[in-house]
C-alpha cells in the first residue's frame, strides 16, 4: 500500500516537475469537453425555453378539438388533418364543464414589410389564422392595439413587426399567396414573447380567414375549448367526445402543446444537438491521437526514470498505474476547465443567436447534472483510455533499461499490424464500393456504405506507420533535393519514428476527411441540380419561391394565366402541391395542367396519355409504377385530408420524375379538397424570337403585381436552389475548425516534445555550423511533411468517401458525382499552411538553445 501512495506521489511531482509537457493534451481535452458540454447545456436551455413559451401560451386551452386522422409526407412529418366545421364550436359551448369554445383557422399568409420585401419566409413558417377573442384561449396576447373587427383588419406579432419595420396603423399586404390588403389594428406577443422564434402570425376576423385562408366557408383547423373551475382536461376531453362526428377526436390541451412543441422544437433541436454531438465527437476522436502521441512520447523520454523505479522494486503495475494517474489528472483537470468553458460557450451562443437572426426564446441557462456529468466522464475516459497503451508499455520496462545512456523507441511496424491493416482496408474498400454500386439489388446501402467507410478509416488508421514511412520517403527525396542538408534531415527526424508520425499526421487526417467529404458532396449536390434541370427543365425562365424554406405563402395560382397572356410567352404552367394517401401512405401530389406540363418539363417517355387525366386520372412515375406493379388502366385509391376517399385511373406513366413528382392529377382533381390552393413553379416558354433577356424583363413587371418573386432563368434557378447548400458547408467548416484547432496543437506538442528530446542532438548540430535559421527550417520542414501526409491521407479518404456517399445516392436517382479540384486545392493549401503554423514556436524554441548546455544534455 505504502508502494502505491509513493507511486502516487511521485506521479503528482512528475507532473508538477513537466507540467508544460502535457499543456498540449490539457487543451485538447478542454476544447473538446467545452463543445461538447457546450452543446448539452445549450440543447438544455433551448428545450427549457421552448417549454415555458409554449406553457405560457397555451396555458388557457384544457383541450382541442381537430380532425383524427392525419396525412404524413417525407417532407411534413407533423401531417395534414381533416378540417372540423366551424359550427361545431356550439355544440361544443353546450357540453357540461366547457367555459369557452372558439375555432382556429390557420393557414399560410406572408406579411410584405415596409420596404417591399416578404418578412421571414426562408425557413420558419409564415402563419396567419383569425384572431381568438377569449384571452385565455389565445396563444397570442394583445401588446398594443386592439383586436380586428373589420373588414382588412389585422393585428402581427411584435417579432414580425420588428422585421418588417411595421407599426399599427400601417397598410400592407398579406400573401395568402393571393394579395390581400390589410391594416394592422394591434401588436401581440406569444407567451410574453415577440413571437414563436422567426415565425410571422397574421390575426385576421374570422369571415377574412375563412375568405382567404379556407377553400370553403366553415372551416376551421381545430376547436380550442377552455374547461370550468374544477375540471380536469382529461375529463373534458373525455366529456366532449359523444358530441363529435365521425372523424374527429378531442385531445388535452398538454397533448397539444407537446405536440406543438415537438414539431415546432423538438425536430429542430434534435438534429440541431445531433449535428454539433457528431462534430463534438470528431474533435475529441481527433484529441485521442494528440494524447496518445504525448503520453507516447513522454513514456520513451522517461525509459530511464521507468526502469529505475523497477529496480528499486516498483512493480509492472506500478508504474503502469503512475503512467495512467497522470493521464487522469490531466484529463480530469482539462475536462473540469471544459465544462466551465462550455457553460461560457452555451451563454455567448444563446446571446448570439438573436443577433445573428435566431432568436430563440429568452430563459435562464439550464445547467442539469447529466449535462455536466457526461462531458466531464468522457474527457477522463478518452484521455486515460489514449494514454492506455503508452501506460501498458511503460509497465513493460525492462529494469536492465536504466543502463543505458539515451531513450530508445522501437518504432518498427509488426507484420501482424500491416496484414490486418491489409485485410481490415481490403474488407472496408470492398464492402464500400459493393454498398455504392450494389451488385446484389436494384437500390444501395446507405447504411453499409457507412460501414464500409468506418472499417476503411479504421484501416488508415492501423496502416498509418506504414504509409508514413512510404510517404516521407516519397516526399522527403525532392525535399533534401531542394532544401540540402536540412531537408534531408527533416525528413529522416520525420521518419525517426513513423509510428509518432503517423499519429501526429492521423489527427489532422480526420479533420481533412471531413472536410473534404463535405466539399465532395456538397459540389456534387450542386451538379445534381444542374444536371436535374438542364435535362428536365425545358422552360426559359422559372419563376418560384425561395428554395430554402419554401418562400412563405407560395405563389398565386392566378400568376401563371396572367403570364399566360404576355405576347411574349407561349405557355406558363404553374405547378402546385398537393397531399393525399396514395395506397395507404402519405405522398405528395402534383397539381397542374398535365397535358401542357410536356411543354416546359422534359418526362422521358410516357406511357398513356397526359391528355385526358380529367377528374378522376392520375399520372404516375416510372418509379412508383414499378414499385407498386401499376400499369396504365389500373385503379389506385385516394385519401385527401377533407375525408374524400376516391379510386382515380392510372392514364399516363412518364420517365422522369425530378421536377414533376412521382403523382400528377389535375386542378380540377385537386379542387375539391385542397385548403389553400398555392403553386410553387411557375415554368415560363417563350415564344420564337424573344430574346431571353426581353421575356425575362416582361415576366417581372407582371410578377411584381403578385408578390414579386423570383424570375430566374434556367442557369440562375439551378445556382439559386444551391444557397441552402452553400450554407450547410460554410457551417461544417466553422464547426470543423474546432478539430482542425486540436489536430495543429497536436502537432505542436509532438514538435516540442521532440525538440526536447533531440536537445543534445541539436546541440551538435549548431556546434558543427548550423545557423539558427537552418535550425528553425529543419524543425518547420519536418512539421511540413507531417501536415502533407495528413493532407494527403485525408483528401484522398476524404474523395473516396465522398465518391462513395453520392454513388448510392446516383443509384437512387438523387445525386451525381462531382469533384472540386479548386475547392479541395484550397483545403489541401490551408492542411499544409497549418503544418507551418504549428511548427513556429517549436521551432523558435529549437533555434534558442544553448549550445554548450544542450550538449551536455543527457
Amino acid at each position: 500500500m505504502s508502494g502505491d501512495r509513493a507511486v502516487l506521489r511521485l506521479s503528482l511531482a512528475s507532473l508538477r516537475a513537466h507540467r508544460r509537457r502535457f499543456a498540449g493534451t490539457f487543451l485538447a481535452v478542454l476544447l473538446g469537453v467545452a463543445f461538447l458540454g457546450g452543446t448539452l447545456v445549450m440543447g438544455d436551455t433551448l428545450r427549457a425555453s421552448f417549454d415555458t413559451l409554449f406553457g405560457n401560451a397555451t396555458s388557457g386551452t384544457d383541450a382541442v378539438v381537430r380532425g383524427a386522422d392525419a396525412i404524413t409526407t417525407a417532407d411534413d412529418a407533423a401531417g395534414t388533418r381533416e378540417p372540423v366545421a366551424t359550427s361545431l364550436a356550439r355544440a361544443v359551448e353546450r357540453v357540461d364543464g366547457v367555459a369557452a369554445a372558439e375555432p382556429d383557422i390557420q393557414g399560410a399568409g406572408q406579411l410584405v414589410g415596409k420596404d417591399g420585401d416578404g418578412v421571414a419566409g426562408k425557413g420558419p413558417p409564415t402563419i396567419a389564422g383569425n384572431w381568438i377573442t377569449d384571452p385565455e384561449l389565445a396563444a397570442y396576447q394583445l401588446a398594443d392595439g386592439r383586436a380586428p373587427r373589420a373588414p382588412g383588419e389585422a393585428v402581427i406579432n411584435r417579432g414580425a413587426a420588428k422585421a418588417g419595420d411595421l407599426a399599427i396603423g400601417d397598410r400592407t399586404v398579406l400573401r395568402t399567396p393571393d394579395p390581400v390588403p390589410i391594416t394592422i389594428v394591434g401588436i401581440a406577443t406569444f407567451g410574453g414573447e415577440d413571437g414563436m422564434g422567426q415565425v410571422t402570425f397574421t390575426g385576421l376576423t374570422q369571415a377574412d380567414a375563412e375568405k382567404h385562408l379556407t377553400a370553403r366557408p366553415g372551416q376551421a383547423a381545430s376547436i380550442q375549448v377552455r374547461a370550468d373551475p374544477g375540471v380536469s382536461q382529461r375529463e373534458l376531453a373525455e366529456r366532449l367526445e359523444p358530441v363529435l362526428p365521425d372523424g374527429v377526436e378531442a385531445i388535452t390541451g398538454q397533448q397539444s402543446a407537446e405536440e406543438n412543441l415537438d414539431q415546432i422544437s423538438g425536430t429542430f433541436l434534435t438534429m440541431f444537438t445531433a449535428l454539433l454531438l457528431v462534430f463534438a465527437g470528431i474533435a475529441l476522436l481527433v484529441a485521442t491521437f494528440s494524447i496518445h502521441n504525448t503520453f507516447a512520447i513522454v513514456v520513451t523520454q522517461r525509459t530511464r526514470e521507468n526502469a529505475l523505479l523497477r529496480v528499486l522494486g516498483a512493480a509492472r503495475r506500478q508504474v503502469m498505474a503512475g503512467a495512467l494517474i497522470e493521464a487522469a489528472v490531466v484529463g480530469l483537470a482539462a475536462s473540469l476547465a471544459g465544462l466551465v468553458g462550455g457553460v461560457g460557450l452555451a451563454a455567448g451562443l444563446q446571446a448570439l443567436f438573436p443577433a445573428v437572426g435566431f432568436p430563440f426564446p429568452e430563459g435562464d441557462l439550464v445547467v442539469s447534472p447529466p449535462s455536466l456529468a457526461l462531458p466531464l466522464a468522457v474527457g477522463v475516459v478518452v484521455c486515460v483510455a489514449s494514454a492506455l497503451p503508452p501506460a501498458l508499455r511503460a509497465g513493460r520496462t525492462a529494469p536492465l533499461a536504466a543502463l543505458r545512456e539515451s531513450a530508445v523507441e522501437h518504432s518498427g511496424v509488426s507484420r501482424t499490424r500491416v496484414w490486418a491493416g491489409a485485410a481490415l482496408g481490403t474488407a472496408g474498400v470492398g464492402t464500400t464500393v459493393l454498398a455504392a454500386l450494389p451488385a446484389f439489388g436494384d437500390q444501395p446501402s446507405i447504411p453499409l456504405t457507412g460501414v464500409g467507410a468506418v472499417a476503411t478509416l479504421v484501416a488508415f488508421v492501423v496502416l498509418g506507420p506504414v504509409a508514413a514511412a512510404l510517404a516521407v520517403r516519397a516526399l522527403g527525396g525532392p525535399l533534401g533535393a531542394l532544401r540540402g542538408v536540412t531537408g534531408a534531415l527533416a525528413a529522416r527526424n520525420a521518419l525517426r519514428s513513423p509510428r509518432r508520425t503517423a499519429a501526429t499526421a492521423t489527427a489532422l487526417m480526420i479533420g481533412v476527411t471531413v472536410v473534404s467529404l463535405f466539399t465532395v458532396f456538397a459540389a456534387s449536390l450542386k451538379a445534381t441540380l444542374n444536371d436535374t434541370v438542364s435535362r428536365t427543365f425545358a422552360g426559359d425562365v422559372a419563376v418560384s419561391v425561395p428554395a430554402f424554406g419554401g418562400g412563405g405563402s407560395g405563389l398565386s395560382p392566378g400568376l401563371a394565366p396572367a403570364l399566360d397572356r404576355l405576347p411574349q410567352v407561349d405557355t406558363a404552367l404553374g405547378l402546385g402541391r398537393g397531399v393525399a394517401k396514395v395506397d395507404g401512405a402519405g405522398r405528395e401530389l402534383t397539381v397542374t395542367d398535365p397535358a401542357a406540363l410536356s411543354s416546359v418539363l422534359n418526362l422521358g417517355t410516357v406511357r398513356g396519355s397526359l391528355t385526358d387525366l380529367g377528374t378522376s386520372g392520375l399520372a404516375v412515375s416510372a418509379h412508383e409504377a414499378d414499385r407498386h406493379g401499376w400499369r396504365v388502366g389500373d385503379t389506385v385509391p385516394l385519401a385527401f385530408t377533407d375525408g374524400a376517399r376516391q379510386p382515380y385511373t392510372v392514364r399516363a406513366v412518364y420517365e422522369e420524375k425530378d421536377l414533376a413528382g412521382d403523382y400528377v392529377i389535375t386542378r380540377q382533381a385537386w379542387a375539391p379538397h385542397h385548403a389553400q390552393d398555392a403553386d410553387t413553379l411557375v415554368a415560363v416558354t417563350f415564344e420564337d424570337g424573344v430574346a431571353t433577356a426581353d421575356g425575362q424583363r416582361a415576366v417581372q413587371r407582371v410578377a411584381a403585381d403578385w408578390g414579386n418573386p423570383e424570375v430566374r432563368t434556367r442557369d440562375e434557378w439551378a445556382a439559386s436552389s444551391a444557397g441552402g447548400i452553400d450554407m450547410m458547408l460554410t457551417l461544417v467548416y466553422a464547426l470543423l475548425a474546432l478539430a482542425v484547432l486540436i489536430a495543429l496543437l497536436g502537432i505542436a506538442n509532438t514538435l516540442t516534445l521532440a525538440v526536447h528530446e533531440r536537445t543534445r542532438e541539436l546541440g551538435l548540430l549548431r556546434a558543427v555550423g548550423q545557423t539558427r535559421a537552418q535550425l528553425r527550417a529543419l524543425v518547420r520542414w519536418e512539421s511540413l511533411l507531417v501536415a502533407a501526409l495528413g493532407t494527403l491521407g485525408g483528401l484522398t479518404l476524404g474523395g473516396f468517401l465522398g465518391w462513395a456517399l453520392v454513388r448510392a445516392a446516383v443509384n437512387s436517382g438523387q445525386g451525381t458525382f462531382a469533384l472540386p479540384p479548386w475547392h479541395l486545392g484550397v483545403v489541401a493549401l490551408v492542411g499544409v499552411s497549418a503544418g507551418a503554423l504549428a511548427a513556429l514556436r517549436p521551432a523558435h524554441r529549437a533555434a534558442r538553445l544553448d549550445v554548450l548546455r544542450a550538449i551536455a544534455t543527457e
